[in-house]
């Protein structure tokens, strides 16, 4: 475990992250584990909501979700092997989840598009259990949407429904929703869905998938004001450190 402007971040790759996972599926009793897909947006997000920082030291995960992420881990000399994305992460435990039975719930997006994510979801992994969806779109039926992922008893929540929300949400409402895992995945059903094109390979390999974001929605472009500040921030870190 690193901290990155005192925000914890956990230094597991991939399979290291599934295993856990697994473990937590398997587990008996019905303590939710919450699992924080943190990137620099969120690690900046932090610096100003307390409690957003406790959610995330409480987690039993926190994935280094952003080549940001893996750049400060380097620039403070504690060098993060591999980058777990949410949305990659959500695949590879559907795909472990239909090999091993795992129920799985998906909450976010509009209205359709977490239907839509789970239709996609089971065409490319046969066997996958999707036992329940509902849209993000919920503040007036908050109890209603609670009760639908209690009664369905998933062993991992998918939630998209955006950072910081996502997890002072999963974190509220712990008790309450009676899965094994709950994953905040941002707006990873979009692109499951088709609605959202994630960047190209080569932009992923040259670290430029933040750019391809922006250039696709420009509309996004005060959420990037926050790097160089961000950048700014951790090189003083690392003078300190």
């Amino acid at each position: 475990m690193i901290r990155i402007l005192g925000v914890r971040v956990d230094e597991y790759d991939m399979q290291q992250s599934l295993d856990l996972i697994g473990a937590f599926v398997a587990q008996s009793g019905d303590e939710l584990k919450q699992v924080v897909t943190i990137n620099p947006e969120g690690v900046w997000l932090a610096q100003g909501d307390g409690e957003l920082k406790r959610i995330i030291d409480d987690a039993a995960l926190v994935t280094p979700d952003g080549n940001g992420v893996l750049w400060a881990a380097r620039q403070l000399g504690t060098p993060i092997k591999e980058r777990v994305a949410g949305i990659e992460l959500l695949e590879n435990i559907c795909r472990r989840g239909a090999e091993e039975g795992w129920r799985i719930y998906l909450l976010g997006a509009k209205p359709g598009v977490a239907d839509v994510a789970a239709q996609k979801l089971q065409e490319k992994y046969p066997g996958l259990q999707i036992v329940g969806c509902d849209n993000g779109y919920f503040r007036d039926r908050e109890e209603q949407a609670v009760s639908c992922v209690r009664e369905a008893k998933a062993d991992v929540l998918f939630a998209a429904l955006g950072m910081p929300y996502q997890e002072h949400w999963l974190y509220d409402h712990r008790r309450e929703l009676g899965c094994k895992v709950a994953v905040g995945v941002g707006g990873s059903f979009d692109v499951l869905a088709g609605l959202v094109r994630r960047a190209p390979g080569l932009w992923q390999r040259l670290k430029l998938e933040w750019l391809w974001r922006l250039l696709s929605d420009p509309k996004r472009w005060r959420r990037y004001l926050v790097i160089p500040r961000y950048m700014r921030a951790v090189k003083k870190q690392a003078r300190q450190n």
